[in-house]
């Protein structure tokens, strides 16, 4: 009996190590790959906004804009498939993914800190995203985001690897799908706004060759987020990792 329990004992901590290893590896892999999109940022701004970047926004011209979007669309395959490779089932892959999107968001502006010292202030306003309209914030909001994503991440993979039977239920993929949703509405709300009352939202498709919306949009300067929604979506998502983390105190046996 003993050397049974010996045996899962030493099976659970070496699976805890490899899980380690992973994490360790995969973080490295996201850190480089922050700094190098910082580098690219470096470039851009070095570009478009030569006296330092800031509000509002310079227009870029349909092509160079396809080629942003597509930046962001193959940056975001290159996140997925890291976790494709790493996860060993479906909730682990998309732990690992949001893992490295987490480690890499935050190295990202890390990377700008030290290559440009910017942000002055965790409160500076940036553009975080394009698709499928600008997604605008403090970099705090990100920040957080992304140390959130990273917690949930560790939560389910480290308990998986000590044989706990983790599974996420309909009711915490709702909490953790509204409250992404309610954080994403936060940061694309102001440009929801511009496109609902200038009228554009029947033109949505080709906003960006829309002369009236460019020239807004090249004179809007964001003032003030909506840290309220922000955080009711962020205390929906740790509501649903508090109840993973809960439902494992119910598993008195792990299988290992």
């Amino acid at each position: 009996m003993n050397s049974q329990v010996s045996s899962k004992n030493s099976s659970m901590n070496g699976k805890v190590k490899r899980v380690h290893s992973l994490f360790m590896l995969i973080g490295v892999f996201a850190m480089a790959m922050g700094f190098l999109e910082a580098i690219v940022v470096v470039y851009l701004r070095q570009i478009y906004y030569p006296m330092g970047f800031d509000f509002p926004l310079t227009i870029l011209s349909p092509s160079m804009y396809s080629i942003e979007l597509l930046r962001e669309a193959v940056t975001l395959v290159m996140l997925v498939t890291i976790g494709i490779i790493a996860g060993k089932n479906k909730l682990q892959k998309f732990s690992y993914f949001i893992y490295c999107f987490g480690v890499w968001d935050i190295f990202y502006y890390i990377g700008l800190k030290s290559l440009l010292n910017w942000p002055p202030s965790l409160l500076t306003w940036d553009i975080l995203f394009l698709i499928p309209v600008p997604w605008v914030g403090p970099v705090l909001a990100p920040v957080i985001c992304s140390l959130t994503m990273i917690f949930l991440a560790m939560c389910i993979v480290y308990l998986q690897a000590k044989g706990y039977n983790i599974s996420l239920t309909y009711r915490e993929w709702s909490l953790i799908s509204i409250g992404s949703l309610i954080i994403f509405y936060s940061f694309i709300q102001d440009y929801i706004n511009i496109i609902i009352e200038g009228g554009f939202l029947e033109n949505i498709w080709t906003l960006r060759t829309n002369e009236n919306f460019n020239q807004i949009i090249s004179k809007f300067i964001p003032t003030c987020y909506n840290w309220i929604m922000f955080a009711t979506g962020e205390i929906l998502i740790l509501l649903a990792i508090i109840l993973v983390i809960t439902n494992v105190k119910f598993q008195s046996n792990p299988e290992c």
